[in-house]
């Protein structure tokens, strides 16, 4: 589910931020696995390294360590393209805040006794 999840925000991210692009579907649907192992493995490694300084920035270079994340998701992904690291942060907020909304909606299991 969270596979889906992230290449719907990765789709919405390439429509909506111009400088991360996909070159086919197929192409997305391994950039949203790249991504989602990125942000299960070296993501928090990345938060663990650089969490003095998130504290110092109130948190803000967190955009810096997502921003990361999704810049080596493009590195690793043949044919997934971000122009520069300004649109890598924007295009790993775009990522965030759609999975966030389809998270409102998703699981309705949540918080019941199983």
């Amino acid at each position: 589910m969270h596979f889906v999840v992230v290449a719907v925000g990765l789709a919405v991210a390439t429509k909506i931020v111009p400088g991360v692009q996909v070159d086919s579907l197929t192409t997305l649907l391994i950039a949203a696995l790249v991504l989602g192992f990125v942000n299960a493995v070296i993501r928090p490694i990345l938060t663990f390294l650089t969490l003095p300084i998130t504290c110092l920035t109130l948190g803000l270079f967190y955009l810096v360590v997502n921003g990361l994340a999704f810049t080596l998701a493009a590195f690793v992904v043949p044919g997934f393209h971000v122009a520069s690291f300004p649109y890598a942060i924007l295009g790993a907020l775009v990522v965030s805040v759609v999975s966030w909304f389809i998270g409102l909606f998703g699981d309705d299991r949540r918080g019941q006794a199983r």
